[in-house]
C-alpha cells in the first residue's frame, strides 16, 4: 500500500495510491479526525485494515490532480542519517578534501550517524532553495520507517520493526559541512529534505537488497546501485540506533547514498539554479525536486 499527504483545494489529508498509481483515494472517513500519515502508521495495527478492505471505495481524484506534500511533512523528531555506507562513495567523499581528517577512511567499521532536522523536509515537486551555500550537492537514499518502536531491537528482529520505506534527497551544503567538520548544520538547510513521493508498506517491496537507486541530474545519470550494496544494512542500522535510544513509530532511518555525488567528480559538479534531481527507487515511485 502506498499512503501520501495531499491536498486538493483544503487542508492536507492522508490517501491512499490506487493499485494503478494514477489516483488517490481519499480516506479522510475512514481515520480519527485530523490523522497525519505519522498517526495512522502508530495505529496501523488498527487502522492498517481498514484501509486494506476499504480505501478503494473512497473517493478517488486523479493523481495530476492533487499535490502531493512529503509523506510525513513534519517528523516527530530529526531524521536518522548515515554517513559514507556505500564503499565507493566513501572513497569519493574519503579523497575529495571535504571530509574531515580523522574520518577520511575509505570504509568505515562503524556506522557513521548523524541527523537532519525536521524543518528540512519539503515534499515532491517542491523547490529546493539553496540557502546560504554555493557548493549544493544531492544524495538519493531509500529511507526506512519505523513502524513498531523499540530499544535493543535486535537484527534478527529488526525487520519486523519496519512499516515501511521511502526516498529522502539528502541534500547537503557541502562547504557547510566541511567548514564547520561536522554534518549538522550542512544537512538541515530548509527545503534541504526532499520526502516522497509517497511511504509504502513493507509487504509491498519485499527484498529490500533487491532494490536498485538511480539519481538523474536534468535526464542525466549521476548514481546507480543495488540496496545490497549498503555496508550496513538497515537490521544492522535498526539495532545501532536501538543499543541505547527508543526508536518510535514514523522514525525515519536514511541509509545513505551511493557514488555519484556532486562533489566525487573533478571538478565537483554542484548543483545551479533550475537543475532538476530526480530519485527512483525500485517500488517507491521517483521524487523530482528542482533548485530555485
Amino acid at each position: 500500500m502506498k499512503l501520501v499527504t495531499f491536498s486538493a483545494g483544503a487542508a492536507p489529508r492522508v490517501g491512499v495510491v490506487s493499485a494503478d498509481g494514477s489516483a488517490v483515494h481519499d480516506v479522510s472517513a475512514l481515520l480519527p479526525a485530523g490523522s497525519r500519515v505519522l498517526d495512522v502508521i502508530g495505529a496501523w495495527d488498527d487502522l492498517g485494515p481498514v484501509l486494506r478492505e476499504r480505501a478503494g471505495e473512497q473517493e478517488a481524484l486523479p493523481l495530476e490532480s492533487v499535490e502531493l506534500q512529503a509523506p510525513i511533512p513534519e517528523p516527530r523528531r530529526n531524521i536518522w542519517c548515515v554517513g559514507k555506507n556505500y564503499s565507493e562513495h566513501a572513497a569519493e567523499f574519503g579523497r575529495s578534501g571535504y571530509d574531515t581528517p580523522s574520518r577520511s577512511e575509505a570504509i568505515p567499521d562503524k556506522p557513521i550517524m548523524f541527523t537532519k532536522a525536521t524543518t528540512a523536509v519539503t515534499g515532491p515537486g517542491a523547490l529546493v532553495d539553496p540557502g546560504p551555500t554555493s557548493e549544493l550537492d544531492y544524495e538519493g537514499e531509500l529511507t526506512a520507517i519505523i513502524g513498531k518502536g523499540g530499544r535493543g531491537i535486535s537484527r534478527e528482529d529488526a525487520y519486523s520493526h519496519v512499516w515501511g520505506y521511502t526516498i529522502i534527497n539528502d541534500v547537503t551544503a557541502r562547504d557547510v559541512q566541511r567548514d564547520h567538520k561536522q554534518w549538522l548544520l550542512g544537512k538541515s538547510f530548509d527545503t534541504h529534505c526532499p520526502m516522497g513521493p509517497y511511504a509504502v508498506t513493507a509487504d509491498e517491496i519485499g527484498d529490500v537488497t533487491a532494490l536498485e537507486l538511480e539519481t538523474t541530474v536534468n535526464g542525466e545519470r549521476r548514481q546507480f546501485a543495488p540496496l545490497k550494496d549498503l555496508i550496513f544494512d538497515v537490521p544492522e542500522l535498526i539495532a545501532t540506533i536501538s543499543a541505547g535510544t527508543t526508536l518510535l513509530p514514523g522514525d525515519l532511518i536514511a541509509t545513505g547514498t551511493p557514488a555519484g555525488v556532486g562533489l566525487g567528480f573533478d571538478p565537483p559538479r554542484f548543483l545551479t539554479s533550475g537543475d532538476v534531481v530526480e530519485i527512483t527507487v525500485t517500488g517507491l515511485g521517483t521524487l523530482s525536486n528542482r533548485i530555485r
